[in-house]
């Protein structure tokens, strides 16, 4: 039975609430993964979703900061989470479907502005998370499993709107590509978006900084979907919905969809 995930950087579950609902009645994925809720789990306005027929939930959340959940019309079981560097962030959440599927949500420490992890502690988070993932993945092979979030990192030239420019910018340096690229190798995970659209410049976050983001066109694809080897070839139809960039009071970030036929 194909079924369809999404993942969004919401920016605010509970101010963007309506912003979700929006997706749900108009996109109607089957699961949708939200990151950087900034919300305590038993503020996050379920009630709004479970009325567009999206009754099952299970979320990671603190205040103000950080947050995952994933929001689904069909059954989930919470698959549990792991405290990655040991911070406390909630920035790691699982759930299992009943065709035996795990979905990952996962939201990546950005970094900071500094691509120096001697003089940036946030960058040096980022790259032990990253560190962690790998060994976690090395370790407890994942297998049916499908991952996604705000991984804050761009890994290819056109995932980016000018490689020359961004290149020693955090999101896109070659040390964050190779820590991500070990992480993805260490679980066998393929890059769902890129398989099925292998060229091509894609982006999937553009800068408030901005005023004409749509003209300008400056984007990154930090937003990401994959899925284990066992299961990549059940995956199509990725897309980025653009245009909710768009929408009144957006998230900085876009949807990303997939459909896995499992």
């Amino acid at each position: 039975m194909p079924f369809t995930v999404a993942t969004w950087n919401i920016n605010s579950v509970r101010l963007r609430a309506d912003l979700v609902a929006r997706l749900l009645r108009e996109e109607a994925p089957d699961v949708l993964c939200l990151q950087e809720c900034k919300s305590p789990v038993d503020k996050i306005p379920a009630d709004v979703f479970a009325a567009a027929g999206y009754s099952h939930m299970v979320a990671r959340g603190q205040k103000g900061y950080n947050g995952v959940a994933i929001i689904s019309r069909l059954p989930l079981e919470d698959a549990g989470h792991r405290d990655f560097v040991a911070k406390g962030d909630a920035r790691h959440v699982a759930a299992r479907l009943e065709n035996g599927v795990t979905i990952h949500n996962y939201y990546i420490p950005a970094g900071g502005d500094v691509a120096d992890r001697e003089v940036n502690v946030k960058f040096g988070h980022k790259l032990d998370f990253l560190t962690e993932m790998r060994d976690w993945f090395h370790a407890e092979a994942p297998e049916k499993s499908i991952l996604v979030g705000d991984l804050n990192i761009a890994p290819r030239e056109d995932d980016v709107w000018s490689h020359k420019d961004l290149i020693k910018v955090v999101s896109h340096t070659p040390i964050e590509v190779a820590h991500m690229a070990d992480a993805q190798d260490s679980g066998n995970w393929v890059d769902i978006t890129r398989q099925d659209i292998p060229e091509g410049q894609l982006y999937s976050w553009w800068s408030y900084r901005a005023k004409e983001w749509d003209v300008a066109d400056k984007g990154r694809r930090l937003d990401h979907v994959w899925a284990t080897s066992d299961i990549a070839n059940a995956g199509h139809s990725s897309r980025v919905l653009r245009h909710v960039r768009g929408w009144e009071r957006p998230s900085d970030h876009a949807p990303v969809f997939a459909t896995f036929d499992l």
